[in-house]
Parts: C-alpha cells; sequence; structure tokens
C-alpha cells in the first residue's frame, strides 16, 4: 500500500503543475472504486482552479475555492503525469486534465477513494475520513513527550500502536519496523511500557525514517510509481529489516525475525531490539 512517504512524494509531483491552475476537465472512466466516485463531481469541479494540494496522512487534498478533493490510492494506486494525447491504460479510472498537463488515477485493485468536500460543510479536517487521525509525524507538534503521554497505560504492542494512526499518522507496515529498528524497540513491548527516554528516540526515527523516504521519492516494493511514473530507491538505499527475513542484521549479523502481528508482518533484529 503506497505510505505517506508516497504519498507526499505524490503531493510534490503534482502540486507545482496543478496549483493556481484551471482545471479544463475532470473526467471519471469507472466509479467502482472503494466508495463511489459522486456522479456529479465532474461537474462540480472541471472549469474550476486548483489552489493547492495538500495531504493529511496517506490522502491526497487538491483544494478549489468551493471544496476540497479527498483522494486515497488504496492499496496499490498511483497518480501519475501522462502526456496530453497518451491512451488510457486498464485500470486507469480517472483524469484531471489542464491545458499543459494530464494527470491519471490507476487503481487495479480499485481500493482507493475520490471523494468530495464542500466548502459549507466546514475545514476538510472535519471530514470523517479525516477527522480522527492523529498528529502529522513531521509536524513540530510531534515529538516523544507526546508518544509518551498517549501510550500511558496502553497495553497494546508498540507496533500495533503505530500503526492505528490514532496517535501519529502516517506511519505504516513497511516504515513502523524500519524506524523501531532505529530506535532499538522490541515491536512486541506494550506502548505503555516505554520509558520518556525510548519515546524520545522512537520519535526521531519516525522522523528520520519518514523523511529519508521521501527523500528517496518511496519505496520500490508492489508497483508503485511516483506522479512521473517512477518507482522510489527507499528499499535500495536505506531499508535495514522490512522483507529482510533470514538475513543478517548489518548492525550485529544476527538473522532478521519475521512475526505476525495483526495479520501484518513485522521484521525485526531479536539482538538489536530485545525487550
Amino acid at each position: 500500500m503506497p505510505e505517506l512517504p508516497e504519498v507526499e512524494t505524490t503531493r510534490r509531483g503534482i502540486a507545482p503543475i496543478m496549483t493556481d491552475r484551471r482545471l479544463e476537465s475532470f473526467l471519471t472512466h469507472d466509479t467502482r472504486m472503494r466508495w463511489p466516485v459522486p456522479d456529479d463531481l465532474p461537474a462540480t469541479i472541471s472549469g474550476r482552479v486548483v489552489r493547492h494540494c495538500g495531504r493529511r496522512g496517506k490522502y491526497l487534498l487538491i483544494e478549489f475555492d468551493h471544496g476540497t478533493q479527498i483522494i486515497h490510492l488504496g492499496m496499490s494506486g498511483s497518480l501519475r503525469r501522462v502526456p496530453l494525447d497518451e491512451p488510457r491504460r486498464k485500470h486507469d479510472h480517472a483524469e484531471w486534465v489542464f491545458s499543459n498537463a494530464r494527470f491519471l488515477l490507476h487503481d487495479p485493485r480499485r481500493f482507493g477513494a475520490i471523494l468530495w468536500h464542500p466548502a459549507e460543510a466546514g475545514p476538510v479536517s472535519a471530514h470523517p475520513l479525516l477527522a480522527r487521525l492523529g498528529v502529522e509525524p513531521l509536524d513540530p507538534a510531534f515529538n516523544g513527550d507526546l508518544l509518551f503521554r498517549a501510550f500511558a497505560g496502553r497495553r497494546v504492542a508498540i507496533k500495533q500502536a503505530l500503526l492505528s494512526g490514532s496517535v501519529v499518522v502516517g506511519v505504516g507496515n513497511i516504515y513502523a519496523s524500519e524506524a523501531l529498528f532505529k530506535a532499538r524497540i522490541d515491536p512486541r513491548l506494550p506502548a505503555g511500557s516505554l520509558s520518556r527516554r525510548r519515546c524520545m528516540l522512537l520519535a526521531e526515527a519516525i522522523r528520520e525514517t519518514l523523511s529519508q523516504a521521501i527523500d528517496s521519492g518511496g519505496s520500490t516494493l508492489r508497483d508503485y510509481v511516483n506522479a512521473t511514473g517512477e518507482p522510489g530507491a527507499y528499499f535500495e538505499l536505506h531499508a535495514a529489516v522490512y522483507e529482510r527475513g533470514g538475513q543478517a542484521c548489518n548492525r550485529c549479523s544476527t538473522p532478521i525475525r519475521r512475526i505476525v502481528q495483526g495479520q501484518r508482518a513485522t521484521y525485526f533484529c531479536p539482538r538489536c531490539q530485545r525487550r
């Protein structure tokens, strides 16, 4: 699934091209996604000016004067720029056409979403999909003290607490394993057992891991591509544990372990990440 770094990389790719440009037309070719694309959305936004391209967690936000388009890339989707005359591929479900640019949303599994939040409904942050999200990990408000307070008394495993998104948003499965390795924290530890010092280390590891991933253009797993159609290089450059089960730890040479937590694969070094 495209995680926060992939979505932020996409946002950075589309923002310079879309912002302050008139959307000539928005077209839907298959409205059957996680939730049906509103039938009137093409008429609602075609001919209007894009004011800002933002992100909240794993959601892209294309903002107009009269509302915000909320986009989720699903399990394997991408939003990429293509030539104005390039034929659509199978599973290209929607397109944004500007005078000098064209973008296609590709989503083979149709788990993504394209929704509309009108301005009269209030700030987009109040939308049900966004209202309960935790703090952004690259926001100055995110730090170890926040984690320590939020985790107090919680018995859930720290890996699961990170994935929930209720405390800090956008730390998905891949980057949670990597951040916990950087902080030398066993992913099975109860979240409430972490000391303030370990929470400080974890917050810094999360920030560093996600920043590296964004700088590298996201992951190279599955079929993710960025807004220009290029894959990222995070795993070629930085991955220490994820999908390295049985391989030697690059710190201590102990074999990396793979376990399953909440039906998701977790990778860690049993020596470097002791309980």
